[in-house]
């Protein structure tokens, strides 16, 4: 196990190393002068160089490349072109709040779709499989912000249910609960329906296994060979798509932070991307991406705890 663990953590050094290189060239040859936005349509030609002077942007890019990743290394991921706020800090500020809807959203996607896909899988051919395999399908199709709209409309203008926006109150509080009730919804449906399908899948296929048939033939209860056999061996694929959903719920939060006016840091990456903002942009996307590759570490440790015969030799 320990070995595991040191053998993944060198892996995400090196690939958060190459996720910075790909960020940091992609902003950097993509059209667009932040010096001209931060200088403004008025501004001389003079103030424009003068500019990108001091930001450093006159230096050939792989000097460029260097000054940053070797600030990063020692904590400091620069500041703002637009603001001048020191970057770390307005991430650090941001950042539970996209944490906290991405693992909400997580729970909702994962409850709702292991309890869609057993019952689906159990009442096979059934109306409940039809209405399960509607309501994924659905899900799947519903664009988020159209139903954060509607449920909006529904819980928050008409029934007056739960806050329109914002998430200002801790987690653990009543109001920081409500807070996060309708935008976990919003970014968890399309994960529940994927993570529905596959478990139907893989329920479907343990189900019809030969060691399935041997413990019901010997008078094992229904409710055990369920639980002990089926569920358990069918849940190693599942685990692997809550892990990779995980990731596309933290790119989803940008979309979601919009709709509900969260304060989080996809709101503030849409925002420094449409300025150019170099330095906000670089570490709002490595933030995102050490924690993508964080959780799949945790996702390949309970594989191992899971079914003890898988081995990473």
């Amino acid at each position: 196990m320990v070995g595991l663990i040191v053998k993944r953590f060198m892996q995400m050094i090196l690939l958060l190393v190459g996720v910075s290189i790909i960020v940091f060239l992609s902003m950097h040859l993509a059209p667009g002068d932040p010096a001209l936005i931060i200088a403004g349509p008025e501004a001389t030609q003079e103030s424009v160089e003068q500019i990108r002077e001091n930001l450093g942007l006159n230096d050939p890019i792989y000097v460029q490349y260097w000054s940053y990743i070797t600030g990063v290394l020692q904590g400091d991921f620069g500041y703002s072109y637009q603001t001048s706020q020191d970057v770390g800090h307005a991430l650090l500020i941001r950042f539970p709040n996209t944490v906290k809807l991405a693992i909400a959203s997580v729970f909702v996607a994962t409850i709702l779709g292991v309890a869609m896909g057993v019952i689906s899988a159990l009442k096979q051919n059934t109306w409940a499989d039809y209405t399960s395999t509607t309501v994924a399908l659905a899900g799947v199709s519903i664009p988020n912000f159209w139903l954060g709209a509607v449920l909006i409309l529904v819980f928050s203008v008409s029934l007056q249910w739960l806050p329109v926006g914002g998430m200002n109150a801790p987690w653990y509080t009543l109001q920081g609960l409500k807070e996060l009730i309708l935008p976990a919804i919003t970014l968890g449906t399309a994960s529940a329906a994927m993570i529905a399908r596959m478990t139907r899948s893989a329920m479907l296929e343990v189900i019809s296994s030969d060691y399935i048939r041997t413990a019901r033939a010997k008078g094992i209860k229904e409710k055990y060979v369920i639980m002990l056999h089926c569920f358990r061996n069918a849940m190693i694929p599942v685990i692997t798509l809550v892990g990779l959903n995980f990731g596309f719920l933290l790119g989803g939060t940008v979309i979601v932070e919009q709709v509900f006016a969260i304060n989080g840091v996809g709101r503030l990456m849409i925002n420094a991307i449409s300025q150019r903002d170099f330095p906000m942009v670089q570490g709002g996307v490595l933030i995102i991406a050490a924690l993508f590759v964080f959780v799949n570490l945790i996702v390949d440790i309970l594989y191992i705890l899971i079914d003890p015969r898988i081995t990473y030799e």
